[in-house]
């Protein structure tokens, strides 16, 4: 079960979270617009499914909000 520090929080998934996609569809922020930092590096979406995740990884996801 990895453990990934996500916006400065611990958190644990199972085994099927693997990649930055998987991720997303667990956290449901598919179809959203986000931008994903992973230690220290932005993550283009066009590399979130090939993108994998590792035990101790940092991510902070940012989820973008219109208004006016």
């Amino acid at each position: 079960m990895p453990t990934i520090q996500l916006n400065g929080e611990s958190r644990h998934f199972d085994a099927t979270v693997s990649t930055l996609s998987d991720l997303i569809t667990a956290l449901e922020l598919g179809g959203k617009r986000i931008a994903i930092e992973c230690n220290g590096e932005i993550v283009p979406r066009s590399q979130h499914a090939s993108t994998p995740l590792s035990d101790g990884d940092a991510l902070e996801i940012v989820v973008a909000v219109g208004g006016g």
